[in-house]
């Protein structure tokens, strides 16, 4: 094996980091759409020439441990050349719902595949049944438009006929383009740095660290699993239900834990459902990925080194593990986050006093889209809504953040209000929304959107029945509410709809607080 020095691995961290972040700073301020400039949905990556990731900003964890799969779906699919660009966001090749679509550009030294640069972008409208590409869906065909692994560029130059036939299928064209044009760019300028750092230390070196830094993920997280004690622990919880049917959707896991090595078993949940709550094996791997690199201390990077001590058991043809042509656009949002507090509950047994509660559990999608007056022009538009963090056994919850696989950003009320034809009535902390306890729960957030025009509009949410749990002792955080006030009557929604709204009608979203820890007495 080759030495190597730690000092300068830690350098190399950083610089790799770095390139990444950047890459970030260039997607953020050249895409067009306030889903991408405002909320920040995105996610930016190096890889090896395998297609192992070994440096990521931080940016959204259920991104990040499904592009490597993308990756090497790509290098399965094409044959790469020196500038190339390929797109690609079906869900059964590594992406993990087609509004995401990952964007990579190889990196060659003479004729050698290097590195491979890309990064990951949720489009809000990508095609589809309804505007924002997020309907209560019963198969993939009705999500959107479809993109295997398909080359946008081919040796520098841009394939028209292949963004044309993308751009005729969404609702919001130009923007779409932009927003791809800068996701291009965004490669571009990781491709610069990474020459830059070639230049300055040479293809070995950099070859050399890009896999010690995944070594050295791979030994820490080792070590965080072996201090664990052995066993086995499991729990369990449900979705609301899958906006079709109103059953509750149960999701099971059993942790092992054996040494340095953990498996996670989620046979014992829902068979795959009618509607589009249904994940991809990709997300759900993402999902038990974010929980294992939360619980390590030190700061280490997020790459490919985290999956190899994580065996995932995800029976074909479950809810986790959905088979095509499966539904799958809340599957990546909202089955995601109950993943994540399925585990942590699993965890908590594991590791008494030292798991949080559960959080919202939701990200309180909100997709829609009509003909703007005036720009004289369609739109459609998609945000997440954050709400309350799970009380720890240190601090309470925070309030009003987004939570565990979202991390992302509330959209500004400003940038709302200039760019759709709506007003926001009310943009509020839920008080007391949290779960009490001897340390209580974040609260959730009220939002409230009247619409100066008419719009279709679909809610993917969920905790609107089932309460986000507290534990030893804390109280659940409250459930959210989905309300319609149209010429000043209520009603109710459920956790997903779709449904026409008129000019002047207000949605208002209350989202849930988070679980309580501890006795409230204590």
């Amino acid at each position: 094996m080759k030495q190597f020095d730690p000092i300068e691995l830690e350098l190399f961290k950083n610089l790799f980091t770095s390139i990444t972040e950047e890459m970030a700073a260039v997607l953020q301020r050249t895409a067009l759409s306030p889903n991408i400039k405002e909320r920040r949905d995105f996610s930016c990556a190096l890889f090896t020439r395998l297609g192992e990731t070994f440096a990521q900003g931080s940016h959204i964890p259920v991104h990040l441990g499904a592009m490597p799969l993308s990756v090497q779906a790509a290098l399965q699919a094409v044959e790469f050349e020196p500038g190339d660009v390929v797109i690609l966001n079906d869900p059964y090749k590594g992406g993990t719902h087609l509004p995401d679509i990952t964007c990579i550009q190889p990196y060659f030294v003479g004729q050698n595949l290097c590195f491979l640069i890309a990064n990951r972008a949720h489009h809000s409208d990508v095609g589809g049944i309804t505007p924002g590409s997020m309907p209560l869906a019963t198969e993939i065909f009705q999500e959107g438009v479809i993109i295997p692994p398909l080359k946008l560029y081919r040796r520098g130059r841009l394939n028209e006929e292949v963004l044309s036939l993308f751009l005729a299928n969404v609702r919001t064209p130009e923007e779409r383009r932009g927003d791809i044009l800068a996701q291009v760019a965004a490669n571009s300028r990781g491709a610069r740095r990474l020459a830059e750092m070639l230049a300055g230390y040479g293809l070995e070196k950099l070859t050399l660290y890009a896999d010690q830094i995944q070594n050295y993920t791979e030994k820490i997280l080792r070590a965080t699993i072996k201090s664990i004690p052995d066993g086995l622990y499991e729990f369990e919880d449900f979705l609301d239900d899958d906006g079709l049917n109103q059953q509750p959707v149960k999701i099971r896991v059993a942790l092992t834990i054996k040494g340095d090595e953990a498996w996670v078993d989620f046979s014992g949940s829902s068979d795959q459902v009618a509607g589009s709550i249904n994940a991809n094996f990709a997300v759900t791997y993402s999902a038990v990925l974010y929980v294992f690199r939360s619980l390590v201390e030190e700061d280490i990077p997020f790459n490919t080194g985290l999956m190899k001590p994580i065996k995932i058991i995800a029976p074909e043809g479950s809810v986790v593990k959905a088979t095509f042509p499966s539904a799958l656009a809340g599957g990546n949002v909202e089955t995601s986050q109950r993943i994540v507090d399925v585990l942590l509950g699993a965890l908590a047994r594991a590791l008494p006093g030292k798991i949080p509660a559960a959080s919202q559990g939701t990200m309180n999608n909100l997709a829609f889209g009509g003909f703007n007056p005036r720009t004289r022009a369609n739109f459609a538009y998609y945000e997440t809504i954050g709400g309350g963090l799970g009380a720890s056994p240190s601090r309470p919850g925070l309030s009003g953040v987004h939570c565990h696989m979202t991390n992302s950003l509330n959209t500004p009320i400003e940038a709302l209000e200039n760019y759709l034809p709506l007003k926001i009535r009310k943009y509020a902390l839920r008080k007391n929304s949290g779960g009490a306890g001897r340390q209580p729960g974040g609260d959730g957030l009220i939002r409230e959107y009247q619409f100066l025009v008419p719009v279709n509009l679909t809610i993917i949410s969920d905790r609107r029945k089932l309460r986000p749990y507290g534990l030893e002792g804390g109280q659940p955080g409250r459930a959210g509410v989905n309300l319609l006030i149209r010429k000043g009557k209520k009603k109710t929604l459920g956790s997903k709809v779709n449904l026409k709204l008129e000019a002047g009608d207000i949605l208002r979203i209350e989202t849930p607080g988070g679980g309580g820890y501890g006795r409230p007495e204590e």
